[in-house]
């Protein structure tokens, strides 16, 4: 068994029965056993490294022209319109001698607009597993103040601390990170 699929299993024997968006980089193996535990659920490219895949073709002296041609895709008001403007952009990858970059464009687009299937507000929420990177940079960088710890369950206790104080304040009753409500409404409405 590899670790994506320990991964998935955790969850679901852990009581996680649906997941309509799973978010992630383009690790293969996340990818392809999805799935098997949710069968029903989506895959998400994340923007942020989708476009670091991109810049990473890019020369760093062509990168300040590239990045906002980039970012325009991703701010369009639907799929169609985001599909036609990363086409257009391929086109001037192309002329500005960008062909590899303009590869991966053109290969990877539709990998991430899976998100426009979901409710407007919920878009800047879902395009991007940053937030959950960030957490986990949080929890890193308070482990390493640390240093060494008496047992794995010290570490696990620190990590949960500093979860259950982002979810208290960050999360509360009065600021949500989504309106799940948004996305009960478009179910509702696609099921009538």
């Amino acid at each position: 068994m590899n670790y994506q699929t320990f991964y998935y299993e955790v969850l679901y024997e852990r009581g996680l029965r649906r997941i309509d968006l799973a978010i992630s980089d383009k690790a293969a193996g996340l990818i392809e056993v999805l799935p098997e535990f949710y069968p029903q659920a989506k895959w998400q490219r994340c923007v942020f490294h989708f476009h670091k895949n991109i810049l990473h073709k890019v020369p760093k002296q062509k990168r300040e022209e590239v990045i906002p041609m980039l970012k325009a895709i991703h701010a369009q008001e639907d799929a169609k319109s985001a599909r036609e403007k990363a086409v257009a952009i391929v086109d001037k990858l192309e002329a500005m001698k960008l062909g590899s970059a303009a590869g991966i464009l053109l290969n990877g687009i539709d990998e991430s607009l899976t998100y426009y299937q979901f409710p407007r507000e919920h878009h800047r929420s879902i395009r991007t597993n940053n937030l959950l990177e960030r957490i986990m940079k949080e929890i890193r960088r308070r482990t390493r103040v640390v240093g060494s710890f008496p047992d794995g369950k010290s570490a696990l206790m620190l990590a949960c601390a500093r979860l259950r104080y982002i979810a208290t304040k960050s999360w509360s009753d009065t600021r949500k990170y989504m309106d799940m409500t948004k996305l009960e409404e478009t179910e509702l409405q696609q099921t009538a």
